[in-house]
């Protein structure tokens, strides 16, 4: 058999389609099932530039990838959505890619069906630790759980862009990733991924850091660490040792030593656990946390409509963790109690307040809890009308019609409920279905896009109208500029709470009043609102 013929053999045994892309981003060669891998037949793929052919949200990871090849070096498999005309079913195609120091700066690319893909945009770590522990279940390679720090990246220029970065950086995390799957966002600059272990982290980092210069990006070098996913098989007790070593980094960034494997992590965890346990639940008994208020306001005449009411706890930056601790431990809910009684207690010290307290899904559903709730509110008839609920975690909603009805008990005593984020996570239309409710909260990854028009402004508007059939009021979150402030507006949104307006403080904000060109402002929001002007 001719060498030519049987360099093919080969690249078919391992891809259906097999083509070379060129320095310019054109298809100089294509042999193989295009039709079935990209919906066009082969001979019709040279000349077409590569971005025609995959979904925009992928455009990022595969930039990464061809950036990050050495002559001699090779990328992937990464999972891409293929571009298809609108109306027809998704398709999805696996690529490998390698660079030949002979082919002048050509990508020679392996492209095989695949039958879905993860996500595009950086997942929430609950959204990482279930599609790790999918992958580590169905995988045949050693795979590990890599963290990588990006010091200084959000305060580069490109940081003055969030959507921009946000994209910047989950491509090349994908880049990197186990079968191009999504990264986790762990806060100040810090991420998490799964990569096959086949490779040291300094390969990584040193294609990370070609990919932020040639984005113009200067003077962040990406630093790693990794842990072998070794040692424990069970899919929960994977997703538990992984969180805690996700937390170790979120807190201390990656200056201590990372467990040795997923069973090291795990028995450090529980050891953890037993302890914080105990702690926490003397924190909840002994009242060691305070009520932080931010206003909400009318988008109408721009008047103080209520405050939210969130819980700190000590010196610690993001209550997060400890609340996540509280939901893992089944401590959220004497949680949840002890928050909704200090609360009563500040609306009794002042008549003039309308609080919303934040309750977890996993509280919702409990028929104590709901016991305590109206035992509660009955004996304080003047909380009437001045306390809502605000539902959270509502992935722990895992009846609705319990749901719906532990709601309805809430409302029948004088309880406006709300529903947080809306559009992220588990909150989806089946809760506007099932559910029936005062308030909506669109989350704020939509409204901070809404003013850009597009995808974003097209679902608020149609949510809006939707909600407002329905009798649901609508409540912006995330509104930071008086253009955000202006495009809620305009979508028909009913309330909004946001930067704008105020920062969640010790002491519920009083000074809230109508601005110039009827917006809200609030203490030194007002004076620097002015100075803009």
């Amino acid at each position: 058999m001719p060498t030519p013929h049987r360099f093919l053999g080969f690249g078919f045994a391992a891809a259906d389609l097999l083509v070379e892309i060129k320095a310019d981003g054109c298809i100089s060669f294509a042999l193989g099932a295009g039709e079935a891998v990209l919906g066009l037949p082969d001979q019709a793929l040279a000349g077409k530039a590569w971005r025609t052919l995959f979904h925009a949200e992928d455009h990022p990871m595969i930039e990464a990838v061809f950036r990050g090849l050495d002559d001699g070096t090779r990328a992937g498999p990464v999972v891409l959505c293929v571009a298809t005309p609108p109306g027809k079913p998704a398709r999805y195609a696996s690529l490998t890619a390698i660079r030949l120091p002979q082919n002048k700066g050509a990508v020679s690319c392996a492209l095989s069906r695949a039958s879905s893909r993860g996500a595009s945009g950086l997942q929430s770590r609950e959204q990482f630790e279930s599609r790790a522990t999918e992958l580590l279940a169905g995988s045949t390679e050693a795979l590990e759980l890599a963290f990588i720090e990006f010091n200084g990246l959000s305060q580069s220029e490109l940081g003055q862009d969030p959507a921009k970065l946000e994209a910047l950086v989950a491509g090349a995390l994908r880049a990197q990733a186990y079968q191009g799957e999504a990264a986790a966002a762990l806060g100040a600059d810090r991420f998490a991924l799964v990569r096959g272990s086949s490779e040291p982290t300094e390969a990584m980092t040193g294609r990370l850091a070609r990919v932020l210069t040639d984005a113009g990006v200067e003077g962040v070098l990406p630093a790693a660490a990794a842990m072998p996913l070794t040692g424990v098989e069970r899919p929960k007790q994977v997703a538990q040792a992984m969180r805690y070593a996700m937390n170790l980094v979120l807190q201390d960034g990656l200056s201590r030593p990372l467990p040795g494997d997923l069973s090291e992590a795990l028995d450090r965890a529980m050891r953890d656990t037993l302890n914080k346990a105990g702690q926490l639940g003397a924190s909840i008994r002994q009242r060691r946390f305070t009520l932080n208020y931010q206003p909400v306001v009318s988008l109408r005449d721009g008047a103080l409509h209520h405050h939210e009411v969130l819980v700190r706890f000590g010196s610690e930056g993001s209550p997060f963790p400890t609340i996540r601790m509280a939901e893992e431990m089944d401590l959220i809910e004497p949680l949840d109690v002890a928050i909704l009684e200090e609360t009563l207690t500040v609306l009794q010290r002042d008549p003039e307040l309308k609080l919303a307290v934040n309750v977890s899904g996993r509280s919702l559903m409990s028929e104590t809890y709901l016991t305590s709730v109206l035992k509660l509110v009955k004996a304080r008839p003047w909380a009437r009308g001045r306390l809502m609920f605000e539902l959270t975690e509502s992935a722990a909603v895992e009846d609705l019609a319990v749901a719906d009805r532990h709601i309805q008990a809430l409302r029948t005593a004088g309880c406006e409920v709300c529903l947080d984020d809306f559009g992220a996570g588990a909150a989806s239309l089946a809760y506007l279905q099932q559910l029936t409710l005062d308030l909506l909260k669109i989350d704020g990854r939509y409204i901070r896009d809404l003013q850009h028009g597009g995808r974003e402004a097209t679902f608020v508007k149609h949510l809006v109208n939707m909600c407002r059939e329905l009798n649901v009021r609508t409540l912006a979150e995330m509104v930071e500029t008086p253009e955000a402030e202006d495009a809620v507006r305009r979508a028909g949104v009913d309330y909004a709470q946001g930067w704008l307006y105020g920062r969640a403080r010790e002491t519920p904000a009083k000074d809230v009043a109508i601005g110039a060109r009827g917006r809200a402002r609030s203490g030194a929001l007002a004076l620097r609102s002015a100075l803009d002007r």
